[in-house]
Formats: structure tokens, C-alpha cells, sequence
């Protein structure tokens, strides 16, 4: 469907002053490229509001690298002008800031294993020495049993307390402790938000930010070391900077090299949760829009797959992770969202925005794929659009009850556009970057975010 409701709203009067709150999902690069595409069209619909004006800003993952910029007050159509680099007021996001090979561990782990092997040798040798001298009766006994029936039962008697002293007399810790722990560093991610956030004039603080913005922006995390969600945020944890959290909140596992804070490793908050709704809640929220890119893919039919394939198992083992993963992603949100609807503390309106399960085209975009993410952020906008269109008496009644006024034509003629230019690429990146202009902002009534002097 691409649409989840929970309706427990008053309906009665308009309640202008009500907390709104965007939460973004995780999703990595296409994910990521997916929701600003997404975002753009929900910024088109709004009249008389835009993205960057929720009071709340939840971010998780991929949500997290764009909920700081959009709370700090730059909208998705800088974002997404940014990915191609003709942005004014933000760096381009190039490869190295997202596949920044993790060289420290590169040089240090096998550095590490080279000194271990060295003592090694001798740990064999000490105890070789100490099984001759303190337990020869067991060891010839041991030996004669292997001899008489070679079994692996009596093979493991024969070698086992050899290894057990030479462990103990090494520093070898076992094979694959000595390898990297992440192929990548993300610390790119977090230079990138850092000197954004700098050239700007952007506080890379939460407290700072509610302060000069009035905005509440909340990043998640998992502590690696306790298992448990961390969440970053002007009235929660504030010891790590804007930028700090990101980085910890993108670090997925074995992909990136866990970060190190304050004596803490963290890595993808999605391990601990999905879209963290709960903290928009938490936070006073009454109306929350969620925006989820990662569902998995519902394959009725043979003929719904690409490329000839019967099932997604014939597609190869990444598809088959990418699958998995999405499935434990959305079981655990449909599970928090149903909670949701069962608590009666909760008085409040939810609109969770998520790709169609059927949507194919969607699912063979790989995660990680950096050089698509133009073709993702487009069919984000499409896919939205359409979504918005099939409930749109649905969603219009919903917002309007706290003020919101929407433009139903302006998207369609964004999209008319859109096809207008025969879906070649940079014509349609060029129809959803100017949604930020002169007339946009006019039509708000809001002024541009100012940029720094000396920024390009």
C-alpha cells in the first residue's frame, strides 16, 4: 500500500500549536537518495509549511545524515542539488566520504598478528617442554590410544592440552579476532556534517541548535558494548556533537569500523530500532510523519522480478541478505506502530510513508550502490507522489486538523514535468531542484537559509 495510518487525533478544532515531529528511517545511500526524493515531494505539497519546519527531528542511519541538515533549517532540495555538487551552500558528497577504506586497521591488525606469530614459536616450544616433564604418563598414554584407533576423538585428546598451553603462553588471540573490525571508516560522514554545519554558521550542537533554531533534533545509536540504543539530543545525551552522533547513528556493522566516543564504540542504530517513532512521542509529538524506505519486496509472481528470474532466491545472495534484513526492519516497525495504536496515552496522528511492497524497481537498487542515487532520489519523488495521490482525502483531512494546508496540483505538475522530460536524468534532477525556488519560498512565506560569506 505504501501507507500506514494510526488516527487518534482530535478532530474537533484545529490545533495550530500542536508539536509536529519528521522521523526518518534508515536506508543507507539509495535509501537515503530514496527519502530526499520522497521529501521533495512531500515540500511540494505542503503550502503553507515546509519540511524544515517540524518542531521535532528524529533521524536513525541514512535518516540521521539528512534529519541534522533539514533540522539546521536546509531543505531537501539543497540536499539533493548537493549529491551533483551545484549546491551554493553545501559540499558535494563524494565516494571517499561514504567508502573511505578503513586503512588504520588495515595496517594495525595484521601488524598485531605479525607480533604475535613471533612469540608463537617459542609458546609451542614451552608447551612441548612442560607436557614432557609434568605430564609424560598422560601424554604417552594419550599417544598410545591415538596409535591403536586413529580416530578424531583420540587425535583431539592427543593435541588439545598443547594447545590450550600454547594459548596461554602467546598473546594469540584466535584468526579472526586479527581481522578489521569494518571495511570502511565513516569518519568522512562525519567531516562532511561537521564543515557543513561550520560553513553555514550552523551551532554542531543539540542544545545549541533548539536554542537558535527552536528545533529538537534527535539522533539513535547503539552502544556496541551494552547492547542498548543511545540517543542523542538536546534534553537526552548531548556529550557527542551533531556530527559525532551521525557518525555513530551511520556505522553499520562489519561495513563500517565501529566509532569510538568517550571510551563507547557505537554502530547503526538500526540494529536496536527500526524508525524510533517512540522518541517523537516521547518528545511530545502529536502529529508525526515517518518516512520509511526499507520494506521488503512482496513477489506474488514469477513475471513481478527482473532480468528473468523466477525467485528472489535465484538472485543470488546479496538479494537474499537485502531481503532478509528489510523483513526484520519492517516486522519490528509494523510491531512499534501497533503498539502505538494500542496505547491509550497516545492521542495523536501518525502517517508512516514507505515504498509499495510491489515496488520492484525499488528493490533491485542496491543500498550501498553511491553512483545511484540520483535514480533513486527521483523515484522517491514519484513513488510519494503516487502514494499522496491514492490517499490523499485521508491525509489532507489529517493534517488540516493541525493547520496544514496542501497543494495537490503543485506536485502533479511537478510530475508532469518530470515525464515531460522524457526521464532522462538530469532534466529531472533539474525539475526537483528548483522546487526550492523564488516562488516556493514566496509561497511560504519563509526566507532562504543565509549562507556564510566565503562559502561556494
Amino acid at each position: 500500500m505504501g501507507i500506514t495510518f494510526v488516527e487518534k487525533g482530535d478532530r474537533t478544532r484545529v490545533r495550530h500549536h500542536a508539536k509536529t515531529a519528521l522521523v526518518l528511517a534508515g536506508g543507507a545511500i539509495s535509501g537515503g537518495a530514496f527519502k530526499i526524493g520522497g521529501l521533495i515531494a512531500l515540500n511540494t505539497l505542503l503550502a503553507n509549511r515546509d519540511v524544515t519546519d517540524f518542531d521535532i527531528f528524529v533521524g536513525l542511519s541514512a535518516g540521521a545524515f539528512l534529519a541534522a541538515p533539514l533540522a539546521a533549517g536546509i531543505g531537501p532540495e539543497e540536499l539533493l542539488r548537493s549529491i551533483e555538487g551545484r549546491s551554493t551552500q553545501i559540499s558535494q558528497f563524494r565516494y571517499m566520504d561514504f567508502y573511505k577504506p578503513n586503512w588504520r586497521e588495515f595496517i594495525s591488525r595484521p601488524a598485531q598478528a605479525m607480533r604475535d606469530a613471533v612469540g608463537f614459536a617459542p609458546a609451542v616450544g614451552i608447551a612441548v617442554g612442560r607436557q614432557m616433564r609434568d605430564r609424560r604418563g598422560d601424554l604417552v598414554a594419550r599417544a598410545r590410544r591415538f596409535v591403536e584407533e586413529p580416530s578424531p576423538r583420540h587425535a583431539e585428546e592427543l593435541v588439545w592440552p598443547f594447545v590450550e598451553d600454547v594459548l596461554r603462553e602467546s598473546d594469540f588471540h584466535g584468526a579472526l579476532s586479527y581481522l578489521p573490525s569494518g571495511i570502511f571508516d565513516n569518519s568522512g560522514i562525519e567531516r562532511f556534517i561537521r564543515e557543513n554545519f561550520k560553513r553555514n554558521g550552523l551551532p554542531n550542537h543539540f542544545r545549541l541548535l533548539k536554542f537558535e533554531r527552536g528545533k529538537s533534533l534527535y539522533i539513535g545509536a547503539t552502544n556496541l558494548s551494552t547492547a542498548g540504543a543511545a540517543v542523542f539530543g538536546p534534553d537526552a545525551d548531548s556529550s557527542l556533537s551533531i556530527s559525532e552522533a551521525v557518525q555513530a547513528s551511520t556505522a553499520i556493522p562489519g561495513f563500517y569500523r565501529p566509532p569510538r566516543f568517550n571510551g563507547q564504540d557505537y554502530v547503526d542504530a538500526g540494529v536496536r530500532k527500526t524508525a524510533n517513532i517512540s522518541q517523537a512521542v516521547d518528545a511530545g509529538a502529536s502529529l508525526i510523519i515517518c518516512y520509511n524506505p526499507f520494506r521488503p519486496f512482496v513477489s506474488f509472481h514469477a513475471d513481478q522480478l527482473l532480468h528473468g528470474h523466477r525467485s528472489i532466491s535465484d538472485m543470488g545472495i546479496v538479494t537474499i541478505v537485502n531481503q532478509a534484513f528489510r523483513t526484520l526492519l519492517h516486522t519490528r516497525l509494523m510491531l512499534g506502530i501497533e503498539k502505538l495504536r494500542l496505547n491509550p496515552d497516545f492521542h495523536g496522528d501518525v502517517i508512516l510513508i514507505e515504498p509499495s511492497e510491489t515496488d520492484v524497481k525499488f528493490f533491485h537498487i542496491n543500498p550501498l550502490a553511491f553512483w545511484r542515487r540520483a535514480e533513486a532520489a527521483e523515484h522517491g519523488f514519484t513513488s510519494v507522489k503516487e502514494t499522496i495521490e491514492r490517499h490523499y482525502p485521508r491525509i489532507e483531512r489529517i493534517l488540516n486538523s493541525y493547520g496544514i494546508r496542501l497543494d495537490l496540483q503543485g506536485l502533479r505538475d511537478s510530475v508532469a514535468e518530470i515525464r515531460s522530460a522524457n526521464y532522462e536524468t538530469q532534466a529531472i534532477m533539474s525539475v526537483l531542484q528548483r522546487k526550492e525556488g523564488a516562488s516556493g519560498q514566496q509561497r511560504r512565506g519563509r526566507v532562504p537559509l543565509k549562507v556564510v560569506q566565503g562559502a561556494q
